[in-house]
């Protein structure tokens, strides 16, 4: 069989290491039916994907990734879309909820990341292989790695960070180390405010995060109590999604 020969330009790089393959997928929940593995590659997690006998489909750029898994695992070869993820209507291909798997390629991780955001009510969970330092951005409650993208995904999602994984596991090695996350979604079905003018401020507060938010927000017009007051006084890091919440409700509608 031919050799898939990774593509920098895919941000392709293949995990060689069975043990950690087999690792990732034991983090799906047990209650998990359906999965869409995002970049199999040469199937380092398909194979395990398929031992589970889950209802799975799996989405590959790379034609001659395709190619090499159709042929490698011929029982899923129905199942292999040739397309570009950021670009799909996750609806269409999968209509039921399902858990995301995957090793994402690290220069579009933010992007699959918003794109999963986008489709919170469709993808239940999430177990994804990040550049250490995003995934530890993903997943900060506190403190300097906490941003934008901590925020977006605690407000809808429960974050767990897995393991650390070196650069060795990996063909050929990144110049990163790499870590595995998990997200689940929790009960959260909407916010308690505009998500317009939530997202705005998030993005707003971290923009200059140097700065007390009442230096930052100061283009917002707030209403004002003891509460909100007590927020301007601290950082965008030292905020809870619920404290954003708080002053989302907060801001009077000329500032949507």
């Amino acid at each position: 069989m031919k050799y898939v020969k990774p593509k920098k330009f895919l941000g392709q790089h293949f995990l060689i290491d069975d043990q950690i393959a087999e690792k990732i997928i034991n983090l799906v929940s047990d209650k998990t039916k359906y999965i869409l593995e995002l970049g199999p590659g040469t199937g380092a997690l398909t194979k395990h994907i398929i031992k589970k006998h889950y209802s799975a489909k799996y989405i590959e750029l790379d034609s001659e990734s395709v190619a090499y898994l159709k042929v490698k695992y011929s029982e899923i070869k129905d199942n292999i879309i040739k397309d570009d993820f950021l670009k799909l209507d996750l609806k269409n291909i999968h209509p039921f909820p399902f858990a995301l798997v995957g090793n994402f390629p690290y220069n579009i991780s933010s992007q699959i990341l918003f794109k999963i955001l986008e489709n919170k009510n469709l993808i239940t969970e999430m177990i994804g292989m990040f550049q250490k330092e995003v995934a530890e951005r993903i997943v900060a409650k506190k403190g300097k790695k906490k941003g934008v993208i901590s925020i977006f995904t605690q407000a809808f999602y429960d974050v767990e960070y897995c393991f650390s994984i070196g650069n060795n596991k990996f063909s050929p090695p990144p110049k990163v180390d790499s870590a595995v996350i998990k997200i689940q979604r929790n009960n959260v079905k909407r916010l308690k405010c505009d998500e317009k003018i939530f997202n705005h401020v998030v993005k707003t507060a971290f923009n200059q995060r140097r700065k007390t938010l009442k230096n930052a927000l100061k283009s917002f017009n707030l209403s004002y109590c003891k509460e909100i007051n007590r927020l301007l006084t601290l950082r965008a890091e030292e905020l809870s999604v619920n404290d954003f919440i708080l002053i989302s409700l907060n801001v009077r509608k000329n500032n949507k």
